[in-house]
């Protein structure tokens, strides 16, 4: 499998602190049966329909136990496939594959997991304006997995961490005393920064814009707030609905006409991909 994907160093951290996780003072169940030199042939199996992701991930976490394990793909990331349909082959030393397998197929089961469920709410929203946004509700320390499984589901990533952009919520808005407040010590404080406020109420979304706000967030509004927020905001501004997003209601939601649909589900409420190595062949 060639390195079509270049995995971010938060990725192979998250591979490298799993495997450690996983292996600690070595498999001691396959290095006792296992001969060192053995190798193995196997089959990556879905059993489920739905998108696959994280095939790169999962070469990864095989070849840091051995660079000879090779991966070849039968299909490709972002793809659409049905049960039962292989996904990849693994050739190399068995107690590498043995040893990497089940990390390997939960960072594989976790991400195809992402971009399947992202993939039902981009379908959802399709024809709209709208485009879904994942949180910062993810695994801890599998961020970065998280959010390209998004991508490959079809979303988009908001910002990365609390570094990335400014975004006033309620409990700083309640601190400041007031959205005025809030925003003017943002500005002062890191000039360049994007700035996106929460909004709870009409009124809050119409200080947002005198102020000259260029990100506001609905925070659990009723479809119709949420529609009189986008017809009082006129394109100046981009609009984010958030709270309480399911697939029964997004596309209501869509089209009110906001930007963004934040969907904290995405990655704090997945259900993992179902997916199994079967081996084919031991020598």
């Amino acid at each position: 499998m060639e390195s079509e994907i270049s995995l971010a160093p938060e990725i192979l951290s998250s591979v490298e602190h799993a495997l450690a996780e996983d292996i600690r003072t070595g498999d001691v169940t396959t290095n006792s049966i296992i001969p060192a030199q053995a190798t193995l042939a196997g089959q990556i199996i879905s059993k489920q329909s739905g998108i696959v992701a994280g095939l790169f991930i999962a070469q990864a976490a095989f070849q840091m136990l051995d660079k000879r394990v090779n991966l070849t793909s039968h299909v490709n990331d972002g793809e659409r496939i049905e049960a039962d349909r292989v996904l990849a082959e693994v050739k190399g030393i068995a107690r590498a594959i043995l040893s990497a397998e089940r990390t390997a197929l939960n960072f594989l089961g976790r991400t195809s997991g992402i971009a399947t469920l992202t993939r039902q709410f981009v379908e959802e929203v399709r024809g709209t304006k709208t485009k879904i946004l994942d949180t910062r509700k993810t695994a801890p320390n599998l961020r970065a997995c998280d959010r390209l499984a998004v991508r490959l589901g079809g979303g988009e990533n908001h910002r990365m961490g609390l570094y990335e952009m400014i975004l006033i919520k309620d409990n700083h808005i309640d601190f400041a005393g007031s959205i005025t407040e809030a925003v003017s010590r943002a500005r002062k404080h890191r000039i360049g920064l994007e700035i996106e406020v929460e909004a709870r109420s009409l009124k809050d979304v119409e200080e947002c814009l005198d102020l000259g706000v260029t990100w506001i967030m609905l925070d659990n509004m009723s479809h119709e707030e949420t529609r009189q927020a986008v017809m009082l905001n006129n394109g100046r501004a981009k609009l984010e609905a958030s709270g309480n997003v399911t697939l029964a209601n997004v596309r209501q939601i869509a089209d009110t006409g906001v930007d963004y649909i934040s969907v904290g589900a995405l990655t704090h409420s997945v259900r993992n991909f179902d997916v199994s190595l079967i081996v084919s062949k031991v020598s």
